[in-house]
């Protein structure tokens, strides 16, 4: 879903990073608002944040246009981010002590703040950084890092800022509700590839992208996650991966870790016949056309449907166009829930960022969805299959 953000930026070297994070916030269709201090701005121009964001950072407790900015801001976010917290911002907010825009927000606010600290090796050790982060700890805000690598004026050691992608994870987890804590999960991503020779196969443009993104959100909210792919996107770290080419290694991995599973999430697009009698050479032009003879491969929803005691089953059918044959698919296979993604819609085509997806029922009834991030889609799915379990 759709959350608002406040990044707070302080002034480190690492600042430039902030820009980064806001980019891939905004990416994955959250809103954005910024709050920079005097010093940040000595490395990252408040215009970046403005062009990134779409709203100008917030600079001072006595903004323009404002009343009262930093409770404004507190209560207008669903989270806040600080990236990087450099060691004094970490000491006034451990001391309670609210002597700008920033550290007062942060003071105001009662949702989960994710702090990104970012100082030499030498500062983060020290005694009293370390006594201010057990503080921080103790009084409910989150850390991500600091983790080894290069500093500013070419040292080396602990007190780098983790990169933006790994910051924006942690805030995600801290966001996300744990409503699959204790539940294990499976899904399945990605077009799978069945070998014609040596070199060729059949396969599709199916990314995995939407697969991921739903076993990254359920990671997120506490499930234990097995996702079973035949892409190489990243997924999350407490995501148990499976790498898989055909329908038939798909086939048996979804089967073996459904069994016992709470729910079966089946979004790859899966090859329907693969060539017969696979030649282990390359077939070559000079020898003529080739025949190839095609079989039917294994039905994996259908497999998981037959299961006794099977998990909640959620299926995927991309349409082009009309959703009448996911209306028969999802009155016929078995599933409790289909999502039909309709990959002629604009933006919504193999290897997007977005789906316009339809949900139906066995019983026939839809609800189309608007075109959103995978992200979203996923975020939304999950909480359909929570509340149908509740």
């Amino acid at each position: 879903m759709t959350s608002r953000i406040v990044l707070g930026v302080t002034g480190g070297v690492a600042a430039y990073k902030a820009a980064y994070l806001a980019r891939r916030l905004v990416e994955d269709g959250h809103e954005v608002r910024s709050i920079i201090t005097d010093s940040s701005q000595r490395f990252l121009g408040p215009q970046t944040l403005a062009a990134i964001t779409g709203h100008h950072p917030v600079t001072s407790l006595f903004a323009a246009g404002s009343v009262s900015p930093h409770t404004e801001l507190a209560r207008w976010a669903d989270a806040v981010v600080v990236a990087p917290a450099t060691a004094s911002l970490m000491g006034r907010l451990a001391a309670g002590i609210s002597d700008d825009v920033l550290t007062a927000t942060l003071l105001a606010c009662t949702k989960p703040v994710v702090l990104a600290p970012a100082m030499h090796t030498e500062m983060w050790e020290h005694a009293a950084t370390q006594r201010n982060a057990a503080q921080l700890a103790a009084d409910g805000y989150q850390m991500v890092g600091p983790v080894a690598g290069a500093l500013a004026g070419g040292d080396t050691g602990m007190g780098r800022m983790s990169e933006p992608n790994e910051i924006a994870e942690a805030l995600y987890a801290a966001m996300a509700p744990a409503d699959f804590a204790g539940r294990r999960v499976i899904v399945s991503a990605g077009g799978t590839r069945e070998p014609i020779d040596a070199v060729r196969f059949i396969g599709n443009r199916s990314s995995g992208k939407m697969g991921h993104a739903i076993a990254v959100e359920a990671a997120r909210r506490g499930a234990s996650v097995t996702l079973v792919t035949s892409s190489s996107l990243p997924a999350h770290p407490s995501v148990e991966v499976l790498f898989v080419d055909t329908a038939e290694e798909m086939a048996e991995a979804v089967w073996h870790h459904a069994v016992g599973a709470d729910v079966a999430i089946l979004a790859a697009a899966v090859a329907d016949f693969r060539p017969r009698g696979v030649t282990a050479a390359k077939i070559r032009r000079a020898d003529g056309l080739p025949e190839l003879e095609l079989e039917a491969t294994p039905d994996i929803l259908a497999g998981v449907a037959a299961m006794p005691d099977r998990p909640f089953l959620v299926g995927f059918a991309a349409e082009a166009g009309s959703i009448d044959g996911a209306v028969v698919k999802a009155a016929t296979k078995g599933v409790d829930l289909l999502v039909a993604n309709d990959i002629s819609a604009s933006g919504s085509e193999f290897g997007s960022d977005n789906d316009e997806v339809t949900l139906v029922w066995p019983d026939g009834s839809t609800d189309p969805w608007e075109l959103l991030p995978k992200t979203q889609v996923a975020a939304r799915l999950l909480d359909r299959i929570r509340d149908a379990k509740a």
